[in-house]
Parts: C-alpha cells; sequence; structure tokens
C-alpha cells in the first residue's frame, strides 16, 4: 500500500459522527443539519430537462477535454464574470471540464508536486476544505498552514510568511470566498501572491467554488484570472482556477466544474487526467452547457441565501458572535464553551447539527485557528434555518 496513505487524517464527518454517537436528541424535535455545505434548493428545471434529453448519449465515451461547445460556454461565462476582456479566456487550450472541483484539486496536485524536490511545500489557509491537505500527503508533499484569524479578517497574513517558505512551496491553495470563513481576497492581494509566484516560482490554485454566492449584486466576489487579467497577464502563468455547478446552480450531485488558467499546465494536467480516467460524461456536459449560460436562476439562487442571512443573524444577534461573511453560505461563529462541547450539546438538546470548527483547522504555530468556533451552513429550507436559530439561541441562553 502506498505509505502516504497513513498521513491522512479523519475526514471531519467521521469526528463528528463519533461526538454524536451516545447522544440522544429529543424525539419531539426535527433534526436540522447546518454541517454540511449541500446545497438544497431545487436544481434548474430547464438544466434537468437537458440532462434527460441527452441520455442517449450515454452510447457515447467522453473525451477527457470536453466538448468544443462546453468549454467555449465556460470561456464565454468566466470572460463576462470576471471582465478578462474578448478572447480572455483560450476555449481551446486554458479550459478542462473537471468532475466537480473536490477531485479536481486533489488530482491537481499530483499532476504538478514534484516530490523529488527537497522538502516540496502546499501552502494553503488554515482552516481548510480537508482535499487540500490529503492531496499534498499523497503528492509527496507537506502542507503548511497559514493561519486565518478574526485579527485579519480570516485571510491569512501573507507578508509573514518567510522566504524559506516561499521558496520551498510548490503549490498554495486559495479559497476565495473562503470556507468557512467567507472571507474574500481583493484584486490587489490576488496580484501580491501573483508577485510571489513569480519570484519564487510556484502555482497558485484557487478554489472559487463559492464565487457566485454574495449579497451585493454590484460587487461580486473578484478572481485569480481577473486579477491576472488587470495586469495584461492573459497568459495567466502559474495561475489557475477551480469552479463548479455545485454550488452556484444548486447541483451538487452533477458532479461538473471546470479548471481554467495558464495553458501549459492545462496541458499537463490534461496529460494526467488522460491517464487517471475521468472524463466527464456526455450527458453530464450537455447539462452543464445549459447551467452556464443562464444566469437568472443563479441570481434567484442568490436572494434566497440573502433571505436565510437575514433572518438568522437578526435571530442570533447578541447571542453569539456572528457577523455576515464577505460571501459563502456558511457562518463562523465564536462559541461559549468549546466547540466540540457546544456541538455535542446542541445536538443532544436542540436535535441541531454543526460542525466543531476545530475539526477544519490543524494545530499550526502553537494553536487551532478553528478551535471554539462552529461552522453553520445555511443549505436548509428558510423555515428550517429560521427554527434552527431560535434553536440555537435557547440553547445558547441555557448555557448563562
Amino acid at each position: 500500500m502506498n505509505n502516504d496513505l497513513a498521513q491522512l487524517h479523519p475526514y471531519p464527518f467521521e469526528k463528528l459522527a463519533r461526538l454524536k454517537a451516545g447522544a440522544t436528541p429529543p424525539a419531539t424535535l426535527e433534526h436540522i443539519a447546518l454541517s454540511i455545505g449541500e446545497p438544497k434548493h431545487q436544481p434548474p428545471t430547464f438544466v434537468l430537462e437537458a440532462l434527460s434529453d441527452s441520455l442517449d448519449r450515454l452510447a457515447n465515451y467522453p473525451t477527457t477535454k470536453g466538448l468544443p461547445e462546453l468549454r467555449g460556454a465556460i470561456s464565454h461565462w468566466a470572460q463576462t464574470r470576471f471582465d478578462l476582456g474578448e478572447g480572455g479566456l483560450d476555449a481551446e487550450t486554458q479550459v478542462l471540464p473537471v468532475n466537480g472541483t473536490r477531485e479536481a484539486l486533489f488530482a491537481f496536485a499530483q499532476a504538478v508536486v514534484d516530490r523529488r524536490a527537497n522538502n516540496p511545500l502546499v501552502v494553503s489557509p488554515n482552516p481548510f476544505y480537508q482535499i487540500y491537505e490529503g492531496a499534498a500527503f499523497l503528492a509527496g508533499a507537506q502542507p503548511h498552514f497559514l493561519a486565518c484569524t478574526a485579527d485579519n479578517n480570516f485571510i491569512p497574513d501573507f507578508s509573514a510568511v518567510p522566504a524559506s517558505v516561499w521558496g520551498d512551496c510548490q503549490l498554495l491553495y486559495l479559497c476565495t470566498p473562503g470556507n468557512p470563513t467567507g472571507s474574500v481576497l481583493s484584486v490587489e492581494q490576488l496580484q501580491t501572491l501573483i508577485a510571489l509566484a513569480d519570484e519564487h516560482d510556484f502555482i497558485i490554485a484557487s478554489d472559487e467554488c463559492y464565487s457566485e454566492l454574495y449579497f451585493d449584486e454590484q460587487t461580486p466576489p473578484p478572481g485569480l484570472l481577473q486579477a491576472c487579467a488587470a495586469m495584461g497577464r492573459t497568459d495567466y502563468a502559474r495561475c489557475v482556477v477551480f469552479h463548479s455547478l455545485s454550488k452556484r446552480s444548486n447541483l451538487p450531485g452533477l458532479r461538473s466544474g471546470f479548471v481554467a488558467g495558464d495553458a501549459d499546465i492545462l496541458q499537463q494536467f490534461l496529460l494526467y487526467r488522460t491517464y487517471h480516467g475521468c472524463a466527464m460524461p456526455v450527458t453530464t456536459q450537455l447539462a452543464s452547457i445549459a447551467a452556464w449560460q443562464d444566469e437568472v436562476h443563479v441570481a434567484n439562487n442568490r436572494e434566497r441565501y440573502r433571505a436565510k442571512f437575514d433572518a438568522v443573524l437578526d435571530i442570533l444577534d447578541g447571542v453569539l458572535p456572528v457577523s455576515r461573511p464577505d460571501a459563502g453560505f456558511y457562518l463562523w461563529p465564536e462559541t461559549p464553551v468549546d466547540d466540540e462541547t457546544f456541538a455535542r450539546e446542541l445536538f443532544a438538546q436542540q436535535n441541531v447539527t454543526v460542525l466543531p470548527g476545530s475539526y477544519l483547522a490543524r494545530d499550526a504555530d502553537g494553536a487551532n485557528p478553528g478551535r471554539n468556533r462552529v461552522r453553520m451552513a445555511l443549505v436548509a429550507p428558510l423555515a428550517e434555518c429560521i427554527e434552527a436559530a431560535e434553536r440555537i439561541k435557547a440553547f445558547v441562553q441555557s448555557l448563562r
């Protein structure tokens, strides 16, 4: 067996299941899950119809590179959304469809990390999406974590990273908007990182799967390619972004997304993926084209999340130290007791499940930046989110 498998930590939801084991919530209360970031809004009907209408294409092997029509739809969406300019993202060389960002984020490290190097590092925010860490281990690298705390608006202090770390860094994972914090990197911050990547020759992988869930229609979160384009760099050297239909279009089960950016890197990633055997089914590709070509359902989706944040934050005001994130669908409140106790007792007393923040982070530099916080995913219907907030309020008040 691959010895690197032994380095993998239990997944957060495995730890959560163990934490809840033996707790018996009141039978009179229906369970409400705020723990998993799985969208519960209905998928767009026209996408389901496109999927159904293309079932005959199950008789066709898909190509790893994907249909030109899909890459064209993605390129047009990204150019428009991120102000890349006409021809600013070449559908032939700078776009690859992937089966959701999760598999792509993992596979990318396997393709780009050189395990023969002395002390190869994969740098990521802390807390983080656990795929980043697992991808680093199985690529033969070590993860290096950068704390995201309230002191720095939950964005790593990149200026405090030693030059020696940047020198050993081969891959920098970003998550903007962040999971679980919802913080968004500015164009200026992204451009600072691009300059560091140039100086130290590492690749930036920007996980932007929450980019379409934001509050102000006039100021959508910027992206890494947007920061490149603003510098006149349409080759996107050393930069790749990861996007998905899961959150944007409420299609987590479709497993559809894309990677875009540096053509030289994507050429090698395509080679890896050809052997990896991860081509997207043609039916999925055709449904994805329909999704990427429509913005009405995405704007409606944002409106539904705004309503939930408004209602829940109003209920929790003065109860928990919590604020509206920059974007995304998570709340990241501080807890009045340690996060594991909070999560276990909230479940036991109110039948509401949240995820302990320490499960999403690692002890680094003497601290776990997720400790004494919990992640709440406002993915349930509005009425359930309101009910969950009322129960959380009652639970917190009972602690006093």
